[in-house]
């Protein structure tokens, strides 16, 4: 028993990024009994961290090792412990009826998985005119109603693809499917199914793995496609996979922050079977959808917001809908410790912190920002250095107009005398240090949201 955490780091440790798991999994103690794994963590932030973040590829690491997925518990360390324990935490009684995910078990079929993998579900999403194309089809795969078994969706991020991929989980993990039994669905992103792989291979589990995948899965739900660029092995197995699964007549789902035509770096024929459903892309919320957004998020927090405030906010926030939910989340606490209600003018003090441009931001606009806040001329913005600072640079240049302008990636690589190609993997990288919240991608959120500062 000594030996199944330290196992389980060294797999960590070769399939996480050494950021990550410096960070966030080397100052984690733990132990293991009756199928619970226990990490005890240094303190609460770093506790709530791993549990958000990590807890995933920590039971698939240990899986590995102690040859079923555990349930894994991540607490704060008790400060008046000489050697620093974890707490008991009782174990909770198997679910009569839980969710199916993938792991490498020791045989091959899909574990169960708790029902809060899916956190997001169609009672909360607003549909309006840039979204409603995006929701029906998502509907139709579920209840079969659509010509096509397989579905992608496109969208800049913060527009609603993970909501709905993620309510789409939740509907077909709750209803039957054929015969009366219920649908296995696997959901995970890009970069969990390469984990996947990557662990096999270091553990020769590889045969384990595909049958997993191609032989125990109804609905496959895969995140972020665009992060398979550039990996000709892992391209190969998820090529062989889809194959395995629309012969089977798997319904099969993908989003990616990227169009199909823009996803260079992928083999030819993964590509054609990634791109062979039905698209559904998802543009930016009119003004009536965003103010239908916070009123339903207003909801959810069990706040009364007046018409005046909503109009406000949904007129000056523009750029996507979790900045709307970031706006509203600042107004609703900070109403709540200064014991007032909500109004116009507390509203407008939370806003001067958001994107309030009164018109759309340019390239050139851009390219100032991004080189007053690098400290760089329009000049090394533009030039072949490989300096991480003006990689970095570029990059957000690359991420900021996306978000902000309407032009192509091709446009976009031209003005800074680079490849689309480039400006994809530059987007891509970006985006993987926001959902990680990474110390660099919080920086990126700060210097994103002060844009029009």
């Amino acid at each position: 028993m000594e030996t199944i955490w330290p196992k389980t780091k060294q797999l960590l440790e070769s399939t996480l990024s050494p950021g990550l798991y410096n960070l966030w999994i080397k100052p984690l103690s733990a132990r293991a009994r009756d199928g619970v794994l226990e990490l005890s963590a240094p303190n609460a932030f770093v506790a709530s961290w791993v549990r958000d973040r990590l807890a995933d590829a920590v039971a698939e690491a240990a899986a590995v090792v102690m040859g079923s997925r555990p349930k894994v518990v991540v607490a704060e360390a008790r400060p008046d412990a000489a050697v620093a324990p974890t707490p008991k935490v009782p174990v909770a009684p198997r679910p009569m009826r839980a969710h199916k995910s993938l792991t490498l078990p020791v045989e091959p079929k899909a574990p169960e998985l708790v029902g809060d993998r899916f956190r997001f579900s169609y009672d909360e999403f607003v549909v309006g005119p840039s979204n409603e194309l995006a929701y029906v089809a998502s509907k139709g795969i579920c209840d079969m109603s659509l010509s096509a078994d397989q579905l992608f969706i496109s969208s800049a991020p913060g527009l609603g693809k993970t909501h709905l991929i993620q309510s789409m989980g939740r509907r077909l993990c709750v209803d039957d499917g054929d015969r009366g039994r219920r649908l296995r669905v696997a959901y995970l992103s890009a970069e969990e199914f390469a984990n996947r792989l990557v662990m096999a291979l270091k553990t020769k589990q590889v045969e384990r793995f595909k049958a997993a995948f191609r032989e125990n899965v109804d609905v496959l739900l895969l995140e972020d496609v665009h992060f398979f660029r550039d990996k000709p092995r892992i391209q190969d197995e998820l090529l062989n996979t889809l194959k395995a699964l629309n012969s089977r007549g798997c319904r099969l789902v993908f989003t990616s922050s990227f169009l199909p035509r823009d996803l260079t770096g992928l083999d030819p024929q993964l590509l054609s079977r990634i791109s062979s459903g039905f698209l559904a892309v998802i543009d930016k919320p009119d003004l009536a959808t965003r103010k239908r957004i916070l009123e339903s998020k207003a909801a959810i927090h069990q706040v009364l917001l007046p018409d005046e405030v909503s109009t406000l906010l949904a007129d000056r926030l523009h750029a996507d809908v979790r900045q709307l939910e970031s706006c509203l989340q600042n107004l609703v606490l900070k109403a709540r410790l200064l014991n007032c209600r909500i109004s116009v003018d507390l509203a407008w003090d939370v806003l001067r912190h958001y994107d309030l441009t009164e018109r759309p931001l340019t390239l050139d606009d851009i390219v100032s920002y991004v080189c007053d806040v690098y400290r760089l001329s329009p000049d090394q913005l533009v030039s072949k250095s490989r300096k991480r600072q003006y990689v970095l640079a570029r990059n957000t240049a690359f991420l900021l107009a996306r978000q902000h302008t309407d032009l192509s990636l091709v446009d976009i690589g031209n003005r800074f005398n680079r490849r689309h190609s480039t400006v994809v993997k530059g987007i891509t990288s970006l985006e993987r240090h926001l959902s990680l919240r990474t110390p660099l991608g919080r920086e990126l959120e700060r210097t994103i949201e002060s844009v029009h500062a």
